[in-house]
């Protein structure tokens, strides 16, 4: 397949993020990297695992930041690509060259954000590969699940995957929960208060329990309802009704779903389908930096 190239969407402050890690690795003295001195020297990028190749821009730029270079091997190393790796195999992705002491200096946060990235990435391929085998049209998302200082790699994971990111922040789109529905007083207070704040340009959800509180959510204005926690026969039957009256209105299912079990919850009357899981359960895929000798 061809590269996904979503490093044009990546904030401007990333440098300061990724100096951010570096310094949590290294705070004071790196006693290892005087013992190995300042030669410089090439590194193998390698593979070990199975997965979607994902977190290109991160792990070049982490190396480049302490003064190293990446020479990409650009037949194998394309971001977003599925690599098939055979059990006890490697293959060699990239050479990094540098002085000796700097490859090492930016080595594990370079392939812990590289391993992150491919492990959200191959879980959301997997899934949004399910939805479509099975027909479904809509959109396989993420939450805001995510590992605080490390959202933007989750995030630029599921995009990778083919995954929908969802909101990205509290400011990007309103969603009102129970909690604020409770605080507030009622879903149509709630609603109100927010289109009164977020006019036009932006989008109101609201985490509905039952059919009743989608409805409400609806006739206040909001833009999308969210059935929480619903079982799948009781979704496809409340979404089904919700969907006569409201069409516009977009219905999320949410709530414990998992690849698994996601097939139970697809019917034409949900349009988005989110999962927790894709970036709080990931696996990580294998990779390694080996100096060549």
């Amino acid at each position: 397949m061809s590269e996904s190239d979503f490093s044009a969407l990546l904030p401007q402050d990333l440098d300061q993020i990724l100096h951010g890690w570096l310094r949590d690795d290294m705070p004071s003295f790196d006693v290892g990297g005087l013992v190995v001195g300042k030669d410089k020297k090439e590194a193998h990028l390698l593979m070990k695992s199975s997965g979607v190749f994902a977190g290109k821009p991160f792990f070049q730029r982490v190396l480049e930041l302490v003064g190293c270079t990446v020479e990409w091997d650009n037949a194998v190393a394309k971001e977003g690509s599925y690599i098939e790796v055979e059990s006890g195999s490697k293959i060699c992705l990239a050479t990094v060259t540098g002085p000796v002491y700097k490859l090492l200096r930016a080595e594990r946060t370079a392939l812990n954000t590289l391993s992150r990235c491919s492990g959200v990435a191959t879980l959301s391929r997997e899934a949004t590969e399910r939805a479509k085998s099975l027909g479904w049209n809509g959109y396989v998302a993420g939450t805001r699940k995510t590992t605080p200082g490390f959202r933007v790699v989750e995030k630029y994971g599921l995009l990778v995957g083919g995954a929908a990111t969802h909101r990205l922040d509290l400011s990007q789109m309103v969603m009102l929960k129970d909690n604020h529905i409770w605080a507030c007083g009622s879903i149509t207070k709630a609603v109100e208060l927010a289109r009164n704040a977020a006019g036009f340009s932006q989008k109101i959800e609201v985490e509905c329990q039952n059919l009743d509180e989608a409805l409400e959510a609806a006739a206040a204005g909001a833009d999308i309802v969210m059935l929480d926690n619903f079982g799948p026969q009781q979704l496809r039957k409340d979404a089904a009704i919700f969907k006569e009256k409201y069409p516009q209105v977009l219905v999320e299912a949410s709530g414990g779903i998992t690849t698994k079990t996601m097939p139970q919850y697809l019917c034409d009357h949900v349009d988005v389908i989110s999962q927790g899981k894709l970036t709080q359960g990931y696996s990580c895929v294998d990779f390694s930096l080996k100096i060549k000798q």
